[in-house]
């Protein structure tokens, strides 16, 4: 399958888009590491940003835990590596919860 061609306007659309989603990515990622915000009030939104992220990426942002801790808690829990947080299903997102909360 080809990419489609853009023009130079619609390419300016998609990158301005984009950065869009990673400053808010970022952003969020901030508030989970300061506490501003909770995991399971991350899990309740229905957010464009929110859903498109990888699970792992997402467990990275909690403090104290890393790309190993990350691993590990998705393997107990039985969640792919490259899961997004949209595609988690009510009891792995209660597995999750439970686990963080040990």
């Amino acid at each position: 399958m080809a990419l489609p061609k853009l023009t130079p306007e619609q390419k300016k659309k998609a990158l301005e888009k984009a950065q869009e989603m990673r400053r808010a990515r970022a952003d969020l990622r901030n508030k989970l590491k300061r506490g501003d915000i909770s995991f399971a009030e991350i899990l309740e939104k229905d957010n464009p940003v929110i859903g498109r992220m990888r699970v792992s990426y997402l467990l990275r942002s909690l403090p104290r835990i890393g790309k190993v801790k990350a691993e590990k808690i998705m393997e107990e829990v039985g969640i792919d590596e490259s899961r997004r947080v949209q595609g988690l299903g009510k009891r792995q997102k209660e597995a999750l919860l439970e686990r963080l909360a040990k």
